[in-house]
């Protein structure tokens, strides 16, 4: 039974979730098996697509909610932590 994980992270203030940041997120989401979504304010998206995820409009300092589904569901919540945390 696939195991469900949840976290919330902030993106750092002088970087809005634009092409470069975004594309960069969605390469580290596609390294996993697991089911990713990415959530800002009321907008929820697939953690593997880059139109999907520029969609949400993210801007420096927002609030993200992370949430992952699958075999390696956990190391990806990792993983896509750390790499919200080296965005620039």
């Amino acid at each position: 039974m696939p195991e469900n994980f949840e976290t919330v992270v902030e993106l750092p203030t002088d970087v809005d979730l634009h092409a470069r940041p975004a594309a960069n997120f969605v390469r580290a989401a596609m390294q996993f098996d697991a089911d990713i979504t990415v959530a800002a304010a009321d907008r929820e998206a697939d953690a593997k697509s880059l139109i999907a995820v520029l969609a949400l409009g993210a801007r420096g300092g927002s609030t993200l909610r992370l949430s992952a589904s699958g075999s390696d569901a956990d190391r990806a919540l990792e993983n896509l932590t750390v790499c919200i945390g080296s965005l620039v």
